[in-house]
């Protein structure tokens, strides 16, 4: 039997109302935003399969672009990507972003921090006196004239990304954004974890940050903490477990919650 083309049309506006007010719905339960900070040696496309991740879910989500010329220019540039955003945040940092984000998350739209195999350094302590670079990669270290630092791009997968794909890892080895070797010394002025809830990722084969570390920085903050088997990529390699943690953050900050 042919269904007439008017209740036809009657159902499948219902059907776009109803996917319209679904999303509506959706959306509105996200009173937090999401903003991602890179680490050394890379920039934020890697955050690409996390933000696919927190988009779909119904966040909105802004990624730094920091300049890695010194840790007062890669906060300036955190700071100028909260200034836009509305509500409350939900500040992420991997590896070196850490530091970053323990600055910058005393921004007042800060409402919790999450730390992704990252540096949690103290007031008055460098990120280098929080986490000592690991042996088997500080050897691999190069640095050039004008202090400026990048890993050995042949050691680059074995000490960053063991669990990428090869070529992924090749194509990142060879597209390093150098860091200045300055951020690793300059001592921190503010450590927002004192005050605002934070959640750690630690993964547990991670060849550049200790997990031993890792860990103990993470109680020293009071953080709640989640294990992933994964490299120092685990943002990269592991996008979906960590966007759970960002969202079990966001969710905690949007009713009111503490880790």
């Amino acid at each position: 039997m042919t269904m007439p083309q008017s209740l036809l049309g009657t159902i499948i506006a219902l059907m776009l109302a109803t996917s319209a007010n679904a999303q509506v719905a959706a959306s509105s339960m996200h009173s937090a935003t999401i903003v991602l900070v890179h680490g050394a040696l890379v920039d934020g496309s890697g955050w690409r399969g996390v933000y696919d991740v927190l988009t779909r879910d119904g966040y909105h989500v802004s990624i730094v672009q920091q300049p890695l010329t010194g840790l007062d220019d890669d906060v300036a540039a955190t700071k100028r990507v909260l200034a836009w955003q509305d509500g409350p945040v939900v500040l992420v940092g991997h590896s070196y972003g850490g530091a970053i984000i323990s600055v910058a998350g005393s921004d007042p739209r800060v409402k919790a921090l999450v730390y992704v195999a990252a540096l949690q350094p103290d007031i008055g302590e460098s990120s280098a006196e929080a986490a000592p670079p690991r042996p088997e990669a500080s050897k691999d270290l190069r640095t050039t004239k004008d202090g400026f630092v990048v890993l050995d791009p042949a050691k680059f997968a074995a000490d960053f990304g063991a669990d990428l794909p090869k070529a992924q890892a090749a194509f990142m080895a060879s597209s390093q954004v150098p860091v200045s070797g300055s951020v690793f010394s300059a001592k921190l002025t503010q450590a927002a974890w004192h005050d605002k809830p934070s959640y750690a990722i630690i993964a547990t084969q991670d060849h550049a940050l200790d997990p031993e570390r890792a860990r103990w920085m993470a109680k020293r903050a009071g953080s709640k903490v989640t294990l992933i088997p994964a490299s120092h990529a685990v943002y990269i390699s592991h996008p979906r477990a960590v966007a759970r943690v960002i969202e079990t953050a966001a969710h905690d900050v949007s009713f009111g919650r503490t880790p």
